[in-house]
Parts: structure tokens; sequence; C-alpha cells
């Protein structure tokens, strides 16, 4: 079967390397253009394209695949299948009906529900119990094409969106291989249309929502930190300075709390909020490491605040 693979970054990287070691044809591998990365701007490859040239694959890196001259190109690959994962360009309508066996995308959640950029984190932040992955159908609007196979998988409760964005990457090299395999067997049931009534969406992600605002309730925050984590990270102004925190959990203080007011006590940091507290666990001042709540109380002082 040949294969024509387009991704991005690391959440790519567990079904190409699937497809590499099931030893599937890929014509090509489709990644976003080098970008400038760090403090120097160097260029930097992404992830993908580090994998494929490991490989030895080809990797190609259209600026966008609108121009007929892109399209013809991937057009001579003659690709059976196509397999997009977190890709991050549009798929003009000729490309999708290129491939012989369509466009398969490998979604990060349980559709209809999470549709859109960051279905991970919004999952954890809205307290979901359970999340997964989606074979599905790519169509021209946003993640609403029909589902091959779904795998869900509970969000534990000390999951974060970096656990959880490890996890389900590999589930879905693994279901990705589950179907590829039942289509080579000519056993690759009709896909199944998603209710779209039942569609949520899970809009992109931005620095500025980390800001933690104590009014709200231990619960939703400790969820937005899980949530926040590894990017852009959970934040809050405290005693004159930006800490971001990594890791919290929820507490009843042994004294009462204003939203906001801060206790240390037994050398860890509690933090009031909207009903109960904020045990902080992990957190980091601005150009700093990260930390354990007692390291830093060790060097500073809340009194003082």
């Amino acid at each position: 079967m040949r294969v024509l693979f387009a991704g991005t970054p690391e959440f790519a990287l567990p079904p190409l390397q699937a497809l590499i070691d099931y030893d599937c044809e890929i014509v090509a591998v489709l990644t976003q253009p080098d970008r400038p990365a760090g403090r120097g701007k160097q260029l930097r490859a992404s992830p993908v394209k580090q994998l494929a040239l490991e490989h030895k694959l080809q990797v190609l890196q259209p600026a966008s695949l609108k121009e007929a001259a892109w399209q013809e190109k991937l057009a001579a690959l003659r690709p059976d299948l196509m397999v997009v994962v977190a890709y991050g360009l549009i798929l003009p309508a000729t490309i999708l009906t290129m491939p012989r066996y369509g466009c398969w995308n490998i979604h990060a959640s349980l559709l209809p529900r999470w549709r859109g950029a960051a279905p991970i984190q919004r999952a954890l932040e809205a307290g979901d119990e359970e999340t997964g992955v989606c074979i599905m159908e790519i169509e021209q609007t946003l993640d609403t094409g029909p589902v091959y196979h779904s795998v869900a998988t509970p969000v534990e409760a000390q999951d974060t969106a970096g656990s959880l964005h490890d996890r389900l990457a590999a589930m879905g090299a693994k279901a990705l291989m589950h179907c590829i395999e039942l289509l080579r067997n000519d056993k690759l049931p009709q896909p199944q249309t998603q209710d779209h009534a039942l569609a949520t969406y899970a809009h992109k992600l931005s620095k500025a929502e980390a800001e933690l605002d104590w009014q709200q309730s231990a619960a939703v925050l400790q969820r937005r930190i899980r949530a926040f984590n590894p990017w852009p990270v959970a934040w809050s102004e405290l005693g004159g300075m930006r800490l971001r925190v990594w890791q919290a959990e929820v507490v009843n203080p042994v004294t009462s709390l204003e939203p906001g007011e801060v206790l240390a006590e037994r050398r860890s940091l509690v933090i009031g909020t909207e009903d109960k507290a904020l045990k902080i666990i992990e957190l980091q001042k601005a150009g700093g490491q990260r930390m354990t709540a007692e390291q830093f109380l060790n060097a500073h002082d809340p009194q003082a605040w």
C-alpha cells in the first residue's frame, strides 16, 4: 500500500513510526516548513521531518497546498491512502479525493466532542472522565468526517496535557494500524457518521487564558493547571512575583482563606479559592527553574508579601 503521510509535531511521531515499522511504502512525508526557534531564532526542522530523514524518506514542505504545482506533485506519487496527523495546513478538495482509499485523520478526542485545535487540553479543563482517539475520514469542514474507529481511555486524576498527549499519540498509532490491517484484508467497515448535534469545539489555547483566577473553585483551577501543562503553563502574580504553577492539589485549608490569600504551613504553599484551597506542589519563578513548594519557601518568606 502506497501511503502519503502528513504531520508536523511530536504527536505525529508514533503513527509515522508505526507505518515505518509496518513496512508500508511511504511515498512521501508532508510537514510544515522549518521555523525559527530558540533564542538564536535558528531554523528548526519539525519532529516529523527529523524522523522522516532518519529513515531516508522523501520530505515535502509546502507553505500551502493551494498551488496547482504542489497538487500535481502529490498526484504523481499515486498514493493509495493519505494519513494526516496534526499537519497544520488546509487540504484542498483536489487532494482529499486523490488517494484511492481517501484521507484519514487521527484526532485526539472522541468525536463529535472536542472538534478543533486543542482537544486534549479542553477535555482536561472541562473535567471529562474519559477521552480517546478517532480514525476519521477528512472532509472540507473541520473534524466533521465519518469515523472508522475510536478508542477510549479514562482521564486519570493526575493526568496533564503532556501525559495525555503521549498516551493518545501511542493509542492513535495503534488505532491507525488496526484500520490499515482491516483495509488490507478488505474488512474495514463503513465509517459511522457523527452526530453533529452533539459537537463541541476545542478552541486554540492562548497564553492570556493561562492566568489563574482565584475567584474560581479549587477543582476548576486544578483542572486548568493540568490542562495548561506543559503549555502555556498556568500562572499567577503572588507577592509581586509572576509564578508559573505546574502542579497543585485541592485541599481543605486548616483556616479560612480568602480567594488569592496565601498560607505557608508545614513548608507547603496553600492558596485560597472560591470554595476550598489549592496546595501548590511544583512552581517556577520567571526565568528560574521548576521547584517544589518547599524549595521555593526556603528562599522566599510569604509573610513579607
